[in-house]
Protein backbone atom coordinates (compact mmCIF):
# COMPACT_ATOMS: atom_id res chain seq x y z
CA UNK A 1 0.00 0.00 0.00
CA UNK A 2 1.21 3.67 -1.21
CA UNK A 3 -0.37 5.54 1.77
CA UNK A 4 -1.16 8.53 -0.67
CA UNK A 5 -4.65 9.70 -0.05
CA UNK A 6 -5.16 11.95 -2.24
CA UNK A 7 -3.16 14.79 -5.18
CA UNK A 8 -3.99 18.05 -4.56
CA UNK A 9 -4.38 20.72 -6.93
CA UNK A 10 -5.52 24.59 -6.95
CA UNK A 11 -7.99 25.37 -9.71
CA UNK A 12 -4.65 27.60 -10.99
CA UNK A 13 -2.44 24.76 -11.12
CA UNK A 14 -5.58 22.77 -13.19
CA UNK A 15 -5.50 26.14 -15.32
CA UNK A 16 -1.71 26.08 -16.05
CA UNK A 17 -1.90 22.34 -16.83
CA UNK A 18 -4.45 22.36 -18.78
CA UNK A 19 -3.34 25.30 -20.83
CA UNK A 20 -0.25 23.74 -21.26
CA UNK A 21 -1.65 21.10 -22.59
CA UNK A 22 -4.10 22.54 -25.21
CA UNK A 23 -0.71 24.96 -26.24
CA UNK A 24 1.07 21.20 -27.18
CA UNK A 25 -1.89 19.81 -28.85
CA UNK A 26 -1.37 17.68 -30.94
CA UNK A 27 1.64 16.20 -29.34
CA UNK A 28 1.79 14.75 -25.49
CA UNK A 29 2.56 17.49 -22.55
CA UNK A 30 4.65 17.23 -19.69
CA UNK A 31 5.38 19.09 -16.44
CA UNK A 32 7.18 18.17 -12.94
CA UNK A 33 5.22 18.83 -9.96
CA UNK A 34 7.00 20.40 -6.71
CA UNK A 35 5.13 20.17 -3.07
CA UNK A 36 5.04 18.20 0.00
CA UNK A 37 2.99 15.03 1.58
CA UNK A 38 0.90 16.23 3.98
CA UNK A 39 -0.74 13.82 6.15
CA UNK A 40 -0.28 11.23 3.05
CA UNK A 41 -1.76 13.93 1.10
CA UNK A 42 0.41 15.27 -2.16
CA UNK A 43 -0.16 18.74 -1.99
CA UNK A 44 1.31 20.42 -5.40
CA UNK A 45 2.66 23.78 -4.80
CA UNK A 46 4.73 24.53 -7.89
CA UNK A 47 4.19 23.52 -11.18
CA UNK A 48 7.64 23.35 -13.44
CA UNK A 49 6.36 23.01 -16.99
CA UNK A 50 8.61 21.22 -19.41
CA UNK A 51 8.89 20.74 -23.16
CA UNK A 52 8.18 16.67 -24.90
CA UNK A 53 11.29 16.44 -26.84
CA UNK A 54 9.61 13.72 -28.31
CA UNK A 55 7.25 15.74 -30.07
CA UNK A 56 5.04 12.75 -29.93
CA UNK A 57 1.35 12.50 -29.68
CA UNK A 58 1.82 9.36 -27.94
CA UNK A 59 4.87 9.16 -25.45
CA UNK A 60 6.58 12.16 -23.61
CA UNK A 61 10.19 12.75 -22.80
CA UNK A 62 11.75 15.13 -20.55
CA UNK A 63 15.19 16.36 -21.78
CA UNK A 64 17.86 15.33 -18.84
CA UNK A 65 19.16 18.50 -18.27
CA UNK A 66 15.92 19.86 -18.06
CA UNK A 67 15.29 17.22 -15.61
CA UNK A 68 18.24 17.79 -13.68
CA UNK A 69 17.60 21.95 -13.73
CA UNK A 70 13.66 20.66 -12.16
CA UNK A 71 14.85 19.44 -9.27
CA UNK A 72 17.85 21.22 -8.23
CA UNK A 73 15.04 23.89 -8.46
CA UNK A 74 13.22 21.95 -6.61
CA UNK A 75 15.95 21.81 -3.68
CA UNK A 76 16.31 25.73 -3.72
CA UNK A 77 12.95 25.67 -3.29
CA UNK A 78 13.00 23.14 0.05
CA UNK A 79 10.60 21.10 -2.37
CA UNK A 80 10.10 17.59 -2.80
CA UNK A 81 9.73 16.65 -6.59
CA UNK A 82 6.01 14.80 -5.80
CA UNK A 83 4.50 14.04 -9.18
CA UNK A 84 5.26 13.55 -12.85
CA UNK A 85 1.85 15.55 -14.96
CA UNK A 86 1.31 14.27 -18.64
CA UNK A 87 -1.34 14.54 -21.10
CA UNK A 88 -3.02 12.61 -23.40
CA UNK A 89 -4.15 14.20 -26.39
CA UNK A 90 -6.53 11.73 -27.98
CA UNK A 91 -7.20 8.81 -25.09
CA UNK A 92 -8.32 8.38 -21.60
CA UNK A 93 -6.38 9.31 -18.29
CA UNK A 94 -5.10 6.11 -17.84
CA UNK A 95 -0.98 5.13 -18.34
CA UNK A 96 -0.26 3.61 -21.26
CA UNK A 97 2.06 0.57 -21.31
CA UNK A 98 5.18 3.02 -21.77
CA UNK A 99 4.11 5.12 -19.14
CA UNK A 100 3.72 2.01 -16.45
CA UNK A 101 7.45 1.20 -17.12
CA UNK A 102 8.58 4.68 -16.37
CA UNK A 103 6.54 4.78 -13.26
CA UNK A 104 8.34 1.72 -11.82
CA UNK A 105 11.24 3.57 -11.80
CA UNK A 106 9.46 7.22 -10.90
CA UNK A 107 7.59 6.30 -7.88
CA UNK A 108 5.64 9.35 -7.57
CA UNK A 109 1.89 9.81 -8.68
CA UNK A 110 1.60 10.09 -12.12
CA UNK A 111 -1.09 12.52 -13.01
CA UNK A 112 -2.13 12.51 -16.44
CA UNK A 113 -4.97 15.17 -18.29
CA UNK A 114 -7.19 13.53 -20.96
CA UNK A 115 -7.89 16.32 -23.62
CA UNK A 116 -10.87 13.86 -24.64
CA UNK A 117 -12.64 13.13 -21.94
CA UNK A 118 -11.54 16.94 -19.76
CA UNK A 119 -10.30 14.82 -16.98
CA UNK A 120 -7.43 14.97 -14.62
CA UNK A 121 -6.38 11.20 -12.97
CA UNK A 122 -3.13 9.68 -10.83
CA UNK A 123 -1.77 6.71 -10.55
CA UNK A 124 1.18 5.28 -8.64
CA UNK A 125 2.90 1.78 -9.67
CA UNK A 126 3.52 -0.15 -6.25
CA UNK A 127 4.06 -3.95 -7.10
CA UNK A 128 1.14 -2.91 -9.57
CA UNK A 129 -0.93 -0.01 -10.76
CA UNK A 130 -3.31 1.56 -8.43
CA UNK A 131 -5.33 5.01 -8.38
CA UNK A 132 -4.87 8.12 -6.59
CA UNK A 133 -7.85 10.72 -6.20
CA UNK A 134 -6.94 13.87 -7.81
CA UNK A 135 -8.74 16.67 -5.53
CA UNK A 136 -8.90 20.32 -7.06
CA UNK A 137 -9.60 22.63 -4.22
Amino acid sequence: MTGYKAVILSKLQVQILVKHTRDTVPNESCAVLFGNMINGDVLVKEIFLTKNIEASPVNFTIAPEELIFAYKTAEEKKLDVIGIFHSHPDSVAYPSSTDKKYMETNPVPWIIFSNLNNEFKAYIYDSGLLPVPVKIL
